[in-house]
C-alpha cells in the first residue's frame, strides 16, 4: 500500500508537525473540557490534512478510474463520514497511525529488499581494457567483445565471464556463490563476473558477451523470480478482489439497516459501519504476504541460491523425494590423484615422474589429473615437465596409452592391455576407479588410482535430506561399480547406472512413489535436460555459465555445493510458515474485532489497531523471512 515516495526527512516532519498538534488537541480538550468547533477544524484539520492527503488523492484518483473498492476508499471514505458525525479528532488518529504503520511497513520492506540491492550492487559498469602496449582503456561492459584482454586490480569487480592469464589474488565470490571465504586464483583458471578481487592484480581474457555473463544471468533470474506469484499470492489477490466489496456492502448494511427498522439512531448505527470499513482494509493480506515470499527469495539469493519465483517455495512442500546426478553433483566432475601403488623397490615419486613424462603432451583429463598430482608431490616437477615437453616424444596407442622416450629411457602409461602389449606383467584393473599403469623399460613401476573425488558436502546434503523424510535416489550413465559404490557411501536409497539422458526420466518414474511429478532433481544442467523440465522442482548445479541449465531448472545454484537444496528447503518452510501465520493472524483479529463493531463494543481505536497494527505485526513478521 505505497503512497508515492516521500522522502524521509519530509516523512519524519509530517508525522512530527502531525503528532503533536494531534496531542495538542487531546491536551486542551481535556483542560478546558471541550474544544469549540472552529478550534477543532484548526487544531485537528491540519493534521488529517497532512496524513491523509496522500489517501483521499490516491482514493479521489481511483474513483476517477472506476475502481470503487479498495484499502484507499474505505479508509477515506470512513474517516470523512466520521468528520461528517463530528468525530473529527477520531478521524485524524486514524489517518495519523495509518502514516506512523506506512513507515514502519516501509522499514521493513526496504530490510527484505536490501539483499537484492546488494545483488543489484554488484553488477559492473566499467571493464579496462588492455591494448598490445599494456595500455588500459575505460570501456562500457556492454561494448566488450569476447577474447579482450581485461586488467582487475584490488577493490574491482570482474567485469565479465574471463579465465585468468597471468597474475594472483584472492577472490571475494560471496555475491555469485554465496561462500564468505575467500578463494585464491591462479592462471588458467575461470572467474564470473561479479567476483571481487581482494588482493593483487589479474590479467583476464573474457569468455563471454556481458549479456551472457553470469552477473547478467543472475540479476535476469532474480528480476523474473519476483515477477511470479505463489499459488497463496494469487489467493489473496482474488480473495481481496470480492473481500473489499463484500465487507463495503456488510458494512452499509449495518450502518442502514437496524435504524431504519427501528432499531437504534442513525448515527449509532452509521458509526458502527464506519469502524467495520476501518477494520476490514486487507492491507495486513496484501502487503504482507508478497513481502514474505520477497524475504525468501532475497534469503536464497544471499547463499547463492536463484529461485524462479516464489511459486517454488511453495512446490518444495509436495516433494519428498530429491534424485541426484553423479558427475558433477555429487562429485566434482573433476579427476584426482587419489592413490599412489608402487611396486616393490620403487618410490612414489619415481613412478609419479614416470607418469608425468608419458603425460606431458596429452590433454585428456587423466592426464592433467596426474600432472596436477605429480607437481603436488615432485619437488622439481615444472623443470621436468618442461624438459619432456622440449625433448621427448610420445606417442598415444589408441585405447591404450602413451609410450614417450626422455633421453633414451622407454616409458609407458596406460590400462593393463597396454602392459599386455608391451609384454610387462601389470595388476588387473577394477571398475570401481580409473587406474593408470606405469612402466620404464619394461619393468612395471606401479598404480596410479585416479577418480572423480565426492562434494566434500555431498554427505551432508544426503543426510539432511533424509532427516527431513526425502528418499534419496542416484540416476547415472556411469558405470554399475562406481555408481553403487558411491550409493553405499553416501548412503542413499536407491541408484539406477549406465543411463542415457532419456531413460532417467523413466528410472525416475520407477523409483520415485510419486513419479517425477512429486520429486525434485538435481543436476548438472548439460545433459539433464529432459529429468529438469519433467520434476516437480528442478536444481541446476553449478551451472551458472550454462544457459540451458537456466532456462530449464526452477532453481541455479551458483556454486557448486548440493548442499544448497536442503537450504533451500529450510528457506520454503519458513517463508510458508510466516506466510500462513500472517494469514491467520489477520483474519482471525479482523474477524474478532467486527463481531465487536457489529455489536457496538469496539470504535474507531480498536478499529485503528485492527487495520493498520495488525498490518504493522504481520509486515514485520514477513520481514523475518529475508533473515534466515
Amino acid at each position: 500500500m505505497h503512497l508515492g515516495k516521500w522522502s524521509i526527512d519530509r516523512s519524519n516532519l509530517v508525522l512530527g508537525v502531525s503528532g503533536l498538534m494531534t496531542l495538542a488537541g487531546f491536551a486542551l480538550g481535556g483542560l478546558t473540557g471541550g474544544l469549540p468547533t472552529p478550534w477543532q477544524w484548526l487544531i485537528f484539520g491540519i493534521p488529517y490534512l497532512l496524513c491523509g492527503y496522500p489517501v483521499l488523492r490516491t482514493m479521489f484518483a481511483n474513483l476517477a478510474q472506476g475502481d470503487y473498492f479498495d484499502e484507499f476508499t474505505l479508509m477515506g471514505a470512513a474517516t470523512l463520514a466520521a468528520i461528517a458525525l463530528g468525530e473529527l479528532p477520531e478521524a485524524v488518529s486514524v489517518m495519523l497511525f495509518y502514516r506512523v504503520g506506512e513507515e514502519v511497513q516501509e522499514r521493513a520492506a526496504d530490510s527484505s529488499r536490501r539483499s537484492i540491492q546488494q545483488l543489484l550492487a554488484s553488477k559492473p559498469d566499467v571493464a579496462n581494457v588492455m591494448d598490445a602496449g599494456g595500455h588500459t582503456t575505460p570501456t562500457k561492459v556492454e561494448d566488450v567483445p569476447i577474447g579482450a584482454i581485461l586488467r582487475v586490480v584490488a577493490g574491482e569487480k570482474i567485469p565479465i565471464d574471463s579465465h585468468v592469464v597471468s597474475g594472483t589474488a584472492h577472490i571475494d565470490t560471496s555475491s555469485i556463490t554465496g561462500e564468505p571465504v575467500p578463494v585464491q586464483t591462479a592462471p588458467g583458471e575461470k572467474l564470473l563476473s561479479g567476483m571481487i578481487v581482494l588482493d593483487g592484480s589479474l590479467t583476464l581474457e573474457t569468455e563471454t558477451l556481458y549479456a551472457d555473463s553470469s552477473i547478467a544471468r543472475i540479476l535476469e533470474l532474480v528480476e523474473h523470480a519476483l515477477e511470479k506469484k505463489s499459488p497463496t499470492e494469487r489467493f489473496i489477490t482474488r480473495f481481496a478482489r470480492w473481500y473489499t466489496p463484500a465487507m463495503f456492502a456488510v458494512a452499509m448494511g449495518v450502518a442502514f439497516l437496524p435504524p431504519i427498522l427501528g432499531m437504534g439512531s442513525f448515527h449509532d448505527w452509521i458509526y458502527r459501519g464506519l469502524v467495520i470499513l476501518m477494520i476490514s482494509c486487507p492491507c495486513a493480506l496484501v502487503l504482507s504476504i508478497p513481502l514474505g515470499y520477497f524475504g525468501g527469495i532475497g534469503a536464497a539469493s544471499r547463499r547463492g541460491i536463484l529461485v524462479k519465483g516464489s511459486a517454488v517455495l511453495d512446490a518444495l512442500k509436495d516433494v519428498r523425494t530429491a534424485a541426484f546426478d553423479k558427475t558433477g553433483t555429487l562429485t566434482r566432475g573433476v579427476f584426482e590423484v587419489t592413490g599412489l601403488h608402487p611396486a616393490p623397490g620403487v618410490t612414489a615419486e619415481e613412478l609419479l615422474s614416470a607418469a608425468m613424462i608419458c603425460e606431458a603432451h596429452s590433454t585428456h583429463p587423466i592426464a592433467r589429473s596426474i600432472l596436477q598430482g605429480a607437481k603436488a608431490k615432485i619437488k622439481d616437477a615444472d623443470a621436468l615437465l618442461a624438459r619432456s615437453r622440449g625433448r621427448g616424444e610420445s606417442r598415444e596407442i589408441s585405447g591404450m596409452g602413451v609410450v614417450a622416450t626422455l633421453d633414451g629411457t622407454e616409458y609407458a602409461a596406460g590400462n593393463t592391455r597396454l602392459m599386455r602389449h608391451l609384454g610387462i606383467e601389470a595388476e588387473e584393473d577394477t571398475e570401481e576407479e580409473t587406474r593408470v599403469h606405469v612402466a620404464a623399460d619394461g619393468k612395471f613401476l606401479g598404480v596410479i588410482a585416479v577418480s572423480d573425488v565426492v562434494r566434500s558436502d555431498a554427505q551432508e546434503t544426503v543426510t539432511r535430506l533424509q532427516k527431513k523424510g526425502f528418499r534419496c535416489l542416484l540416476l547415472s550413465g556411469d558405470r554399475e561399480a562406481v555408481v553403487s559404490r558411491l550409493a553405499k557411501t553416501l548412503g542413499l536409497d536407491a541408484y539406477r547406472s549406465q543411463l542415457l539422458p532419456q531413460e532417467k526420466v523413466q528410472a525416475l518414474e520407477d523409483l520415485s512413489n510419486g513419479g517425477t511429478g512429486a520429486s525434485l532433481y538435481i543436476g548438472d544442467g548439460l545433459n539433464d535436460a529432459p529429468l529438469l523440465a519433467a520434476s516437480k522442482v528442478s536444481f541446476a548445479m553449478g551451472a551458472i555459465g550454462s544457459q540451458a541449465a537456466i532456462e530449464v531448472a526452477d532453481v541455479v545454484i551458483a556454486g557448486d555445493s548440493p548442499s544448497r537444496v536442503p537450504d533451500l528447503i529450510d528457506i520454503a518452510d519458513n517463508t510458508r510458515r510466516i506466510v500462513q501465520q500472517n494469514i491467520a493472524l489477520a483474519l482471525s483479529v479482523k474477524g474478532v474485532f467486527l463481531v465487536l463493531a457489529i455489536a457496538g463494543l469496539s470504535g474507531l481505536w480498536e478499529a485503528v489497531f485492527a487495520d493498520v497494527g495488525v498490518a504493522v505485526l504481520a509486515v514485520l513478521n514477513a520481514s523475518r523471512a529475508g533473515k534466515i
